[in-house]
C-alpha cells in the first residue's frame, strides 16, 4: 500500500470523513488496503484511473455506500453481492473488460445512476434478467459496448430520463422505448439502425433541456433526408401514418442489417488501448 492511500486512508478515520477518494493511485487489488471493506461510514468510494482487476464479494460490507466509481480500471467480473448494496445511487464502471454483468444485478433498490460505457456487453445472458427492473434508474449509459438488439422489457425503467447506447452494434430499437415518457435524452448515434419506431415521436426529446443523437447511422432514405432538416422534421416523420405503415413494411420484410462496422470497432479498441 502506497504512502499516499495510507494518508487518505488514516484520515478518513480520523476525521471520520465517509469519501473516500483513491483515483489513480495504482491500485490493483483492494485486499491490499488492509481495513478498507470494513469501513462501513463510507458513502462515497471513487477508484478511477486505477488497475484493479476484480471487485472483491466483501465490497458487499460497506452497507452505507451511495457512490461507487470504478471507472478505468480493467476489471473482468463483478461479485453477486454488489447488488447486495442497498444504498447505492451511482455505480459508474465504465472502460473495464466486463462481457456480462452479474446474477440479481437488477435488485439494487435505489440505484439511480449506471454507467458500463466502454465495456464488451452484449445482450442476451450477459444481462441478468432482472436487469430491467432498475425501475430507480434515471440515467442509463450502455454506450460503446457489442449491443445488437435491446429488450422490450426496457419499459420497466419508468423513471429513464437518459438513455445512451451510442456506438454499439445495435440494428433496431424496441416499440417499447415510446413507453419511456420521462425521457428527455436519447443517444443513438453510431449504430446499425436503418429505421425508428414511430412510438419515439411521441416522446418530448425536442425540448430546451432534451437531447436526440441519430448521427451515423445507415438510415433508409426516408429518414436521412428528414434528418437533414433536422431533428424535429423526423420526430414529424415518426408521427405520420405513411411512415407507420412503411416502418411495419420494414420490419415485417425480414430487411438485412447492414454490415458490421468494423472500422468504427476499431476506433472502440484503439481507446480503450490508449487508456490503459
Amino acid at each position: 500500500m502506497s504512502k499516499s492511500v495510507r494518508k487518505v486512508l488514516e484520515e478518513a478515520r480520523e476525521t471520520g470523513n465517509p469519501e473516500l477518494d483513491l483515483q489513480d493511485k495504482q491500485i490493483t487489488s483492494l485486499e491490499e488496503i488492509p481495513g478498507l471493506l470494513t469501513l462501513e461510514n463510507i458513502t462515497r468510494l471513487s477508484l478511477p484511473h486505477n488497475r484493479l482487476t476484480r471487485v472483491p464479494p466483501a465490497i458487499a460490507n460497506l452497507i452505507n455506500l451511495e457512490i461507487l466509481n470504478l471507472f478505468n480500471n480493467v476489471i473482468e467480473e463483478l461479485p453477486t453481492s454488489i447488488s447486495s448494496l442497498n444504498k447505492l445511487r451511482i455505480l459508474n464502471v465504465g472502460m473495464n473488460r466486463l462481457d456480462a454483468l452479474p446474477r440479481g444485478f437488477g435488485s439494487f433498490p435505489v440505484l439511480e445512476v449506471l454507467d458500463i460505457t466502454y465495456n464488451n456487453i452484449a445482450e442476451g445472458e450477459a444481462l441478468p434478467g432482472n436487469f430491467f427492473m432498475l425501475e430507480s434508474l434515471r440515467a442509463l449509459y450502455m454506450g460503446d459496448n457489442d449491443f445488437e438488439v435491446l429488450s422490450p422489457e426496457i419499459k420497466n425503467m419508468k423513471n429513464l430520463q437518459i438513455l445512451s447506447l451510442r456506438d454499439n452494434d445495435l440494428i433496431a430499437l424496441p416499440r417499447e422505448i415510446g413507453e419511456l415518457t420521462r425521457l428527455r435524452e436519447l443517444h443513438v448515434q453510431g449504430n446499425r439502425l436503418q429505421v425508428l419506431p414511430p412510438e419515439i415521436g411521441q416522446l418530448d426529446l425536442l425540448g430546451n433541456r432534451c437531447c436526440l443523437r441519430l448521427e451515423s447511422n445507415p438510415w433508409l432514405p426516408m429518414i436521412a433526408d428528414q434528418l437533414l432538416l433536422g431533428q424535429s422534421h423526423v420526430m414529424d416523420l415518426l408521427r405520420n401514418e405513411s411512415y407507420k405503415f412503411l416502418y411495419q413494411k420494414h420490419m415485417g420484410g425480414g430487411s438485412q442489417p447492414p454490415p458490421k462496422n468494423f472500422e468504427a470497432k476499431n476506433r472502440k479498441i484503439s481507446r480503450k488501448r490508449e487508456s490503459a
